[in-house]
């Protein structure tokens, strides 16, 4: 049997690697096959490589399906960071940018990252960053708006009297024919 290839196979290869990280069944699978093949005999480092993973990532694996089964191999509860806000805090927060900043004596017009997190710091003792404050935007589905730059207006008359060509596309030079 002959070999087969994949074209643009880095390419593929990294949507497939995003597909897999895309649901926790899927991660689940991608820990078994990896499992599978210790299990044939192949070393966590080349099984690392081949799935593009770290080798202590596949050792983890190894070693809590060892201490609990095949159910360590799933995810678990992630806690991650609490909140900075408590619902009620978030929904006056969405209220709040619904108003210009200048309601909240923050000298801007418009909201923005530094402007949200000198509000939150000022109004609901949060401390956030800039970049953090930008995806708060996002989460509580808000755009970003920038101003569009005015610009200056000019005379149309003048306009048209230092034109070279007349508005309507025709010449300004006329030829002129001479009958004999």
């Amino acid at each position: 049997m002959r070999k087969l290839q994949i074209q643009d196979a880095d390419v593929m290869r990294l949507a497939i690697q995003q597909e897999i990280e895309r649901s926790e069944e899927s991660r689940y699978d991608h820990r078994l096959h990896g499992l599978l093949l210790v299990t044939a005999g192949h070393s966590c480092r080349e099984v690392a490589a081949l799935f593009g993973e770290n080798g202590t990532t596949v050792q983890r694996w190894v070693n809590r399906f060892e201490q609990g089964g095949l159910d360590a191999l799933r995810e678990g509860e992630r806690s991650g960071r609490p909140q900075t806000l408590d619902p009620k805090d978030w929904k006056k927060l969405q209220l709040d940018l619904r108003r210009t900043p200048r309601d909240f004596d923050v000298a801007a017009t418009l909201w923005d990252g530094p402007t949200l997190s000198e509000h939150l710091r000022r109004n609901y003792h949060v401390d956030l960053g800039v970049r953090q404050c930008q995806r708060l935007f996002r989460d509580l589905g808000f755009r970003l708006r920038k101003p569009r730059p005015q610009l200056a207006h000019s005379d149309p008359l003048k306009v048209a009297a230092v034109k070279k060509t007349s508005p309507f596309g025709a010449s300004s030079r006329r030829r002129t024919v001479e009958r004999r």
